[in-house]
């Protein structure tokens, strides 16, 4: 498997991977099959949902959880760019939101009803923003001007490389 480049050490390279994972595709149909599909792999986990294919790798779980935290993440990206003037987007570092916030000790059925709901809510808040608003842009640090159109088709492809990673782990997990 070709090397992803780092989300914080290289944001631009990252954000240009998560683009090409998304292509073409229509990026709200992309995004409204990921609860439906994560919700699947927490099912097939059971109660090996938790376990860790290795020991840098995340679990099924803290898949889950790092999908949740970039929804909440972007929940509030999307509003400061519809609402302000070119406000600023501060980053985070996705491995220390893991650990940090313990996600492998979530419960796993709140993590996927807070993700479906706010995943909803984006969702709604995209169908019903004017397509002309939508290149209303905040200003990322680490990767300069984000519309809301380019921040929404990063999610896509943000959703489609963790699923992958989740299915990984599942298949490690599974065949253990």
């Amino acid at each position: 498997m070709p090397r992803t480049p780092d989300p914080v050490n290289e944001p631009a390279e990252y954000q240009a991977h998560l683009l090409g994972l998304l292509g073409d595709d229509d990026p709200a149909v992309v995004q409204l099959g990921t609860p439906g599909a994560i919700r699947s792999m927490v099912q097939q986990a059971g109660d090996r949902v938790r376990e860790r294919p290795g020991p840098a790798e995340w679990s099924v779980l803290e898949c889950l959880g790092h999908l949740l935290d970039a929804e909440i993440v972007y929940s509030g990206r999307y509003r400061w760019i519809l609402a302000h003037d070119e406000p600023e987007l501060i980053g985070y570092d996705q491995d220390d939101w893991v650990t940090r916030l313990r996600h492998n000790q979530d419960d796993p059925e709140q993590s996927l009803a807070l993700f479906e709901a706010l995943r909803g809510a984006n969702l709604a808040l995209w169908e019903r923003t004017p397509v002309e608003e939508r290149p209303r842009a905040g200003m990322h640090r680490e990767r300069g001007p984000e519309s809301f159109e380019l921040s929404f088709r990063i999610i896509a492809g943000h959703d489609r490389f963790h699923l992958a990673q989740a299915g990984r782990a599942l298949d490690a997990v599974r065949s253990a």
